[in-house]
């Protein structure tokens, strides 16, 4: 399975590109390797700070034949300064015109959380402090009100799909509810230190895709001198890990990434090696043993690195 079928009717990619911490001054040629090594999807942000520049990838890959407008699946997120239902379209519209595209494929709040406005003129992206610094201000928006304007989007043709990102079971209950165009995708922090398997479950069930993000568990963390990343193995390796990847002739990063994609859980793993973005891409040439899975999975710590309160944020938003 190199595609899943989201409930909007599109394909979406179960192995894409993810554009978190890719450098500005690399992103535009990394985002071009990447669709020269095969990939089509492409995991961006506002708050990544780089659509500019993956959109400079993009542009130059389209000029040169590489591919097709259509051929690619671009992904972006609304940050949580623009969930005030009024801003949703306005940033929108900044964000496709940074990536130079007409539509998302698929466009995802961030986190379920709105916070106070930031006027992209002043400050961009916005980050989470209202200063800039410190203070943190919560918007009374709700994600009834975001979504509706979310929602428009998906009618104005600004984007295809509309998704969610580390939203926990109880507030995706409370979402389908109300929605009038269900979510296509759930994107979490899913590694074997923290796999989620209640809220994976669940998610399926309802018809949303699940996308993990931070594969690699503390891999992506350690460089941000994250307390809990520096105390915890890495998974790479892990003897478990290791000796599974060994086995396979595999790396153990082609062992993780089929782990969650042979469960259907679609993955944004990024590599500047070139190398290293054609095994990735190629972690769904084989197949793990339904043991080894269930040893990697065995590997659970609920152990989560993506928590606001681990960058001096706070927000207990995962309490």
């Amino acid at each position: 399975m190199s595609n899943i079928k989201l409930n909007s009717g599109f394909d979406m990619p179960i192995v894409g590109f993810g554009l978190w911490k890719v450098d500005n001054n690399t992103c535009a040629d990394t985002v071009y390797n990447a669709i020269k090594a095969g990939y089509r999807l492409f995991d961006g942000a506002c708050d990544y700070g780089n659509e500019k520049e993956a959109g400079e990838g993009v542009a130059r890959a389209i000029k040169d034949g590489l591919v097709k407008r259509e051929d690619l699946f671009i992904v972006s997120k609304l940050w949580q300064t623009f969930h005030d239902a009024e801003q949703v379209e306005p940033i929108t519209r900044k964000q496709l015109a940074d990536w130079g595209v007409d539509y998302f494929d698929l466009f995802i709040v961030h986190f379920p959380l709105a916070l106070k406005y930031i006027d992209p003129a002043v400050r961009y992206p916005p980050g989470w402090f209202v200063d800039g610094k410190e203070k943190v201000e919560i918007s009374n928006t709700t994600i009834q009100q975001t979504w509706g304007a979310m929602e428009e989007l998906v009618d104005k043709k600004l984007t295809r799909s509309i998704g969610i990102s580390n939203f926990n079971i109880q507030l995706v209950m409370d979402l389908v509810r109300y929605a009038r165009i269900k979510p296509a995708t759930l994107q979490i922090e899913h590694h074997p230190y923290l796999t989620q398997p209640q809220l994976v479950q669940f998610a399926q069930d309802a018809g949303i895709a699940v996308t993990a993000y931070s594969s690699f568990g503390n891999q992506g963390f350690i460089e941000l001198d994250m307390k809990s990343a520096l105390e915890t193995p890495l998974l790479f390796s892990h003897e478990t890990v290791k000796s599974i990847s060994d086995k396979h002739q595999k790396t153990p990063a082609q062992v993780l990434l089929r782990w969650a994609t042979q469960r259907g859980i679609a993955v944004i793993p990024k590599s500047t090696s070139e190398a290293r973005m054609a095994q990735n891409l190629d972690s769904i040439s084989f197949n793990l043993d339904q043991s080894e899975i269930d040893a990697i999975s065995a590997l659970n710590k609920g152990l989560r690195f993506n928590n606001p309160l681990n960058y001096g944020i706070p927000l207990p938003i995962f309490a």
